[in-house]
């Protein structure tokens, strides 16, 4: 039977770390564990990044919004998973966007304090969160060089791809049809039938302000 410090060890920053190493951090720091109810918010746009948040077990959901709140995406993770390294450290260390249980889920939290006074003197835990990083920033600059070109559908595709962080599993996106219509600079009646034959395809699911995609992997 899987114990919680073999979960701990299948976490991505941890990964590659020797037991005799994580024991002495096991030793050192505090590792704050917390079940949340479904439905439950872990992490909150605009609020401030202090800590590692680890989803050791259950569904999570992540809410994104455009800065003028006129149209959001949901995705969602399986864990394991880590919400927003990326935020603890640079020029905005404020969670963009916002993260809710879905299930039943397990946390184990780690300080900022302790990231930078510790784990950072390990060459593996730094690696890994250089890594992760790097593939995340290099990821988002690609998709700015392969904006598609061409017809509604590929357009409308090109949309979901490049807002999303992971190019798998579903994905809700809330906005008006007169929104993306707007963002992709054509008028609503092209957009509407594009859908609608997305739609008739399998590729998503429309809803009055809503577009459920169930597997993203079909828009690649």
């Amino acid at each position: 039977m899987e114990t919680m410090y073999d979960t701990l060890l299948q976490l991505p920053l941890f990964q590659g770390l020797a037991q005799e190493d994580f024991t002495c951090i096991l030793g050192k720091v505090k590792l704050h564990f917390t079940k949340h109810k479904a439905g439950e918010i872990l992490a909150k746009k605009d609020t401030a990044c202090r800590q590692l948040i680890f989803i050791l077990n259950g569904e999570i959901a992540s809410s994104t919004s455009s800065n003028d709140n006129s149209y959001s995406i949901m995705e969602f993770f399986q864990a394991p998973y880590l919400i927003e390294p990326q935020s603890l450290f640079g020029m905005n260390t404020s969670y963009v966007s916002t993260y809710i249980a879905q299930t039943e889920v397990h946390t184990v939290t780690i300080s900022k304090t302790f990231v930078m006074s510790d784990l950072f003197r390990y060459e593996i835990f730094r690696l890994n969160y250089m890594n992760i990083i790097s593939n995340r920033a290099q990821t988002n600059y690609n998709r700015l060089w392969n904006k598609a070109i061409g017809n509604p559908e590929t357009r409308i595709a090109d949309f979901i791809l490049s807002h999303i962080e992971r190019l798998s599993g579903k994905k809700i996106l809330k906005i008006k049809m007169e929104v993306l219509a707007d963002i992709l600079n054509d008028t609503r009646l092209s957009i509407s039938k594009a859908l609608n034959g997305m739609q008739e395809k399998g590729l998503l699911t429309l809803h009055r302000g809503e577009i459920v995609i169930p597997n993203v992997e079909k828009l690649i």
